[in-house]
């Protein structure tokens, strides 16, 4: 039985406690600054433990990370570096979830250094998942031309004015909305501003609009570069979503007051698991002496864990990680030190896993070759 550090018990913290302390494979630490949370999420399963955790104490941080094989941050994203640090200093395999591209980075330069242990940042659903689908597709594909991805985690049944409600980080729906986005246009890898790349499209008979947001893309961008025209990434919301949230990060100019945006934010939009996540990658380029298109489309759903509700972002997100997580100590990856990116997981691998079936739908694979 493997033992993991879970920093974070919040929703997704939640997610990942159900799927691996329901398996019967996992030993799990839940550490959270707030113990009565940790407590509370332990409570019911088996082989879990609560820890009160204060990065700014080496000292315990150490401590928690002693006999573990893996630490896996669902900590807001300004935390990661100090986790990544630690568990560069322990020697521990660090798995994180984040979208913010500065923390990525930093730990990637950790991960050249490492002689003990593996780094998988952006392992969650986008980045994450969302690369690993996309990296299918390309493989069929003998030059590439565009790579499109497509995400967006929906209420079912929205109500307010910005048709939608805070099912994940409120940190990090701001963060995609106000940094920069990486992309690759007319071959040359550049940043442009979240909110633009506006476009509007159908599925299965609803409307649906996208726009530029940041970290979506993962490594994308580094691995990519040279072999394609356009790469972008965009997040799908419910029309008139985009021009609300302009009005208030550029007119109003919350973008400058991001405390204020979340206080407002968590304060006035309800949170809900009755949701649903979207996953669309367009790959086009030539297949032999052809211009061809290949698509993988899936929505999942919210669904139960071990008899426990949890909203579809919970589920993807958590699956996403702890397929990771799963393959990493399986040996599936076929190395145990350095950085491994999101790309470098294969789908079927993925799909396969005890924790990827979650992702599993018969209908996103037919007629991909």
């Amino acid at each position: 039985m493997h033992t993991i550090a879970l920093f974070g018990s919040g929703k997704i913290g939640e997610s990942i406690t159900a799927l691996l302390a329901s398996s019967g494979r996992y030993k799990v630490k839940i550490c959270d600054h707030d113990l009565v949370r940790a407590n509370a999420v332990a409570g019911g399963w088996a082989s879990t433990e609560a820890h009160h955790l204060n990065l700014d104490d080496r000292a315990n941080v150490r401590s928690i990370l002693s006999g573990c094989d893996l630490v896996i941050s669902a900590l807001p994203y300004f935390c990661n570096s100090l986790v990544a640090q630690a568990a560069f200093d322990a020697g521990v395999h660090y798995v994180d979830l984040t979208e913010d591209v500065e923390s990525a980075r930093f730990i990637a330069t950790l991960a050249a250094q490492s002689k003990r242990s593996c780094f998988m940042p952006q392992c969650g659903l986008a980045p994450g998942f969302v690369s690993i689908a996309a990296a299918h597709l390309i493989k069929l594909f003998d030059s590439l031309d565009t790579v499109k991805m497509r995400v967006g985690a929906l209420p079912i049944y929205p109500t307010n004015r910005l048709k939608y409600n805070l099912t994940w980080s409120t940190d990090g729906l701001i963060n995609e909305y106000c940094n920069l986005c990486e992309v690759i246009s007319d071959s040359a890898r550049l940043f442009v501003l979240a909110l633009e790349g506006y476009e509007r499209f159908s599925l299965d008979g609803d409307e649906y609009e996208a726009f530029n947001t940041s970290g979506g893309l993962g490594t994308l961008c580094e691995t990519l570069e040279g072999r394609v025209r356009e790469l972008n990434y965009k997040s799908i919301r419910y029309p008139g979503h985009r021009d609300l949230v302009a009005f208030l990060l550029n007119d109003l100019r919350f973008r400058d007051d991001r405390l204020a945006l979340k206080q407002i934010l968590e304060r006035s939009i309800t949170t809900t698991a009755q949701d649903k996540c979207m996953i669309l990658v367009e790959v086009t380029g030539m297949v032999g002496q052809r211009f061809c298109q290949k698509t993988y489309a899936s929505t999942v759903y919210n669904q139960s864990i071990a008899g426990k509700h949890f909203g579809a972002i919970q589920v993807t997100t958590a699956a996403g990680a702890c397929a990771a997580i799963d393959l990493l100590l399986q040996g599936t990856l076929g190395t145990n030190r350095g950085l491994v990116k999101a790309e470098d997981i294969a789908l079927p691998d993925l799909l396969a896993n005890e924790f990827g079936r979650y992702f599993s739908d018969e209908r996103a694979l037919k007629g991909i070759a």
